[in-house]
């Protein structure tokens, strides 16, 4: 077994495999355990109801961060994987990656505005909002996608990393009062927006990237041609997005805040999970017969860390002060929505996507984004914050449930 591994661990695609796999661990790890420390601080200083409106603001952001990434980070990444030895195809890459998101990032931040000016409610917690947009600024220039695929991700774990010591450091410094809560986005706007100014620094001088002025017909060229895979990020979050965002409307900021504490402690395991995802989809484009392995591995891991969610919940609840005799189902039904993620991340992206299906994902995505966004404003009325968890497990447990009966029928 000893000679094995070892055979195995010489092999060069296996240590970038290992590589990536420590390199992502590190940024969960850090990102698990600092929001740990924070999140009950934060919400014992400027309570749920403060607490609610952040939320509600990222929400609003949510939407359109996946408008202004259109699905680089699927499509860039597996472009840049193909083509990682061309320098010239990397810079074509690049400047396209670029145009289309300032593009985007320009109409997003105009309908923003436009939106927050317009709300009463939004105004009123203007500062709040308007000091988050910048987050998406930040999320433009970081060039995630390209580190991802020439499967160099030190460089996301060092400036990953970097923003949430920087953040979690600057939370006790600057917040200790209930009226301080307007500095949580500006301080996790400009963290974003620093690390993606050192990333682009990365490309320009370790790598030799050049932006180039590119012709509209390419422009328009890139944009139907991520139209596909975009459609199929974008829906998810209007289903998860507009939970939150119904929530708040229809109920109060802090049944918000009460929401997306727990919901915060059960995305730890999506964003676990999502490590063995990204790692190995750059590994799969080129190793189409390692899925049976990556898929056991995968679905393993997820039955094993919903149980652990589910017996430390008693501590879970005590360390956020959290008092409610439905915490507990609230916690179960969303941890239940994590086993649908997985079969999407399972099926949808390191199979179908891998194998080039974008479309069929696509529409398997539209089709449980729309049951989501049906069954949201009815179930949020009558349930509130266990509708809320209701809808979003519902939303991905069907989302991953399509596709797995589509690889079924496939196999058939």
């Amino acid at each position: 077994m000893l000679k094995k591994l070892k055979r195995i661990l010489n092999r060069e695609s296996h240590q970038i495999l290992l590589s990536n796999f420590f390199s992502l661990s590190a940024i969960q790890v850090v990102g698990m355990v600092l929001p740990l420390i924070t999140l009950p601080y934060i919400l014992r200083v400027v309570g749920f109801d403060k607490y609610g409106v952040i939320v509600l603001a990222a929400s609003l952001i949510a939407y359109f961060q996946s408008v202004t990434d259109f699905s680089f980070k699927i499509t860039a990444t597996r472009d840049v994987a193909k083509f990682k030895d061309s320098p010239q195809k990397l810079n074509i890459i690049y400047s396209r990656v670029l145009t289309v998101k300032f593009i985007l990032l320009f109409v997003s931040l105009v309908i923003i505005t436009s939106v927050v000016y317009l709300y009463p409610p939004f105004w009123n917690e203007r500062a709040v909002f308007l000091l988050t947009m910048p987050l998406l600024f930040g999320y433009a220039l970081f060039p995630e996608w390209f580190f991802q695929g020439i499967e160099k991700m030190k460089y996301i774990s060092f400036l990953d990393i970097g923003i949430k010591i920087f953040f979690t450091i600057c939370i006790f410094i600057f917040i200790n009062k209930k009226e301080d809560y307007w500095i949580y986005p500006l301080l996790q706007s400009s963290g974003y927006i620093g690390a993606g100014i050192i990333g682009q620094i990365i490309l320009a001088k370790k790598y030799k990237l050049k932006f180039y002025w590119l012709k509209g017909s390419r422009i328009r060229s890139t944009l139907k041609q991520n139209y596909p895979i975009f459609i199929n990020q974008f829906v998810p979050t209007l289903y998860n997005n507009t939970t939150t965002f119904l929530l708040g409307t229809i109920g109060s900021s802090s049944a918000v805040g009460i929401y997306a504490a727990i919901k915060k402690i059960v995305d730890l395991a999506v964003k676990l999970l999502n490590i063995v995802s990204r790692v190995f989809f750059p590994f799969l484009n080129r190793n189409h017969n390692a899925f049976s392995s990556y898929r056991r591995l995968f679905l393993y891991s997820t039955f094993a860390l919903c149980f652990l969610i589910i017996v430390l919940s008693p501590v879970i609840f005590w360390y956020l002060n959290i008092d409610n005799p439905k915490n507990i189902w609230i916690l179960v039904i969303l941890v239940i929505g994590v086993i649908g993620y997985a079969f999407y991340d399972v099926y949808g992206l390191n199979y179908f996507i891998v194998h080039q299906k974008d479309k069929l994902v696509m529409n398997s995505t539209i089709l449980a984004s729309l049951i989501g966004l049906i069954f949201a404003g009815p179930l949020i009325s009558y349930f509130s914050i266990i509708g809320a968890a209701l809808n979003l497990t519902i939303s991905r447990t069907s989302m991953g449930g399509i596709l797995f009966f589509h690889y079924k029928r496939l196999k058939k």
